[in-house]
């Protein structure tokens, strides 16, 4: 699909999503917000453009708290990292607090020496100015072409006019200048209680291609107004992407800019939470199914993907053990081909985990598709052909395998590999 084509795939990324959210407001209290978006947290606002440094598609946007807010980031474990990696690491270190993330689209500013990284600091001071935030709290982010430098004349103007785009409603604006291959945008919000006080936590996301756990070309962005202190927000973040964007692969290869942000403005008027705080537990697990959502939509979003494959691995002796094996099976090309032909070859789910680097026992795995169990103490057992046909065929395709070795257990999502995504890359300096 062309760079940046919204259509409606958004709304069919499942995984008994109901039931998700049915657990969550059942036990937790939280409630997905219909319609919320970055901007329904009090104090925020969001928006986004054609500036120029694509054909015609939105690529220059921004969300701004009306205060100061706790912040916390993660990024790409990729050796070469984009010159706004190191501004907004820069940002975050100063007092761990950011008021403005401003991002473009198109050009990743990556692997750009010295003047990237000047170009970089010249985004994040002419955005100060004009949103009026002091320097030292605006974030920058880019992604697009790796190499290429940044039309600076076109990005100054663009960020001249981008406060008269900012707004409480044109969060979806901002969604789409963060696109390059995506073909939808995503987004989600919850909304909780905590001290009394209504808390809103919302996140939006990009990442298509490049995907691989460890951080991938996925841009996140979180906004709460929830009172976080900031060694447990980090904490927090930390704990939440190694359980849902690092366990995401979509072609196994690691971009050099992405990151995930987290913005607390404490609007809310809540007791500023941390791990001691009697309602700690319902902010992450809040924290975590936003998480978990923006990973599910960005693996259906895998490039020129038809199918959302997520592999649960359970009976693990370790947690570390059963991340590998989801990783390494979601990973698997021959896997990620035989989920786009609707094949139940389950030779090569075993080859993969057997393969793995974790440690397994070889004589006790389990495997299912859907409800369908096809093989039994690493051996196969009979089973109903039609209804794993009938699995395969679905749009979200389930992958359990139990190791049999203990009590740990991950998950790890993906997608197919399709004729579609040989050609987004093999032509992607044309698109």
């Amino acid at each position: 699909m062309a760079e940046g084509q919204v259509d409606d795939m958004k709304h069919s990324v499942v995984f008994a999503q109901g039931e998700q959210e049915a657990e969550l407001a059942d036990k937790w209290g939280i409630r997905v917000v219909p319609g919320g978006s970055v901007t329904t947290p009090m104090g925020f606002v969001a928006g986004g453009f054609h500036c120029g440094i694509k054909r015609k598609r939105p690529d220059l946007g921004a969300i701004r708290s009306a205060v100061p807010a706790t912040a916390a980031g993660v990024f790409t474990q990729n050796r070469f990292q984009g010159a706004p990696l190191v501004v907004t690491r820069e940002s975050l270190k100063a007092e761990g607090k950011l008021q403005a993330v401003v991002v473009n689209s198109g050009i990743a500013n990556a692997c750009t020496g010295k003047k990237g990284l000047e170009d970089a600091y010249a985004m994040r001071r002419l955005a100060a100015e004009v949103l009026d935030v002091p320097e030292p709290y605006v974030a920058v982010a880019s992604t697009g072409w790796i190499g290429r430098p940044l039309p600076m004349d076109v990005v100054a103007a663009g960020l001249r006019r981008l406060p008269h785009h900012l707004g409480p409603h044109n969060a979806e604006a901002f969604c789409q200048a963060i696109l390059t291959t995506d073909t939808f945008t995503k987004s989600v919000c919850v909304e909780m209680t905590i001290d009394g006080r209504r808390v809103c936590l919302a996140g939006a996301a990009k990442g298509s291609g490049m995907v691989k756990p460890n951080m991938a070309t996925i841009l996140g962005f979180l906004t709460t107004d929830a009172a976080v202190e900031r060694e447990a927000l980090q904490r927090a973040l930390k704990r939440v992407t190694d359980e849902t964007y690092n366990m995401i692969t979509i072609d196994g290869d690691t971009s050099t800019n992405d990151m995930v942000l987290i913005l607390a403005n404490g609007l809310a008027g809540n007791n500023p939470l941390h791990e001691g705080h009697p309602e700690w537990e319902k902010f992450e697990q809040a924290l975590l199914y936003v998480s978990r959502r923006l990973s599910q939509m960005i693996a259906r979003d895998g490039e020129g993907a038809t199918k959302l494959i997520q592999v649960h691995v359970h009976g693990a002796a370790t947690k570390e053990t059963a991340r590998a094996v989801a990783r390494t099976v979601i990973g698997s090309n021959l896997v990620k081909s035989a989920m786009f032909g609707e094949d139940g070859n389950w030779g090569r789910i075993i080859a993969a985990v057997g393969y793995c680097e974790a440690p397994i026992d070889p004589e006790t795995v389990d495997i299912w598709v859907g409800d369908v169990q096809l093989v039994k103490n690493s051996l196969p057992v009979p089973y109903d052909e039609a209804a794993l046909q009938a699995h395969l065929e679905q749009e979200a395709v389930h992958i359990t395998i139990g190791l049999n070795q203990g009590h740990a257990e991950a998950t790890a999502y993906g997608c197919d590999l399709t004729y579609e995504y040989i050609r987004i890359n093999a032509s992607y300096g044309r698109v």
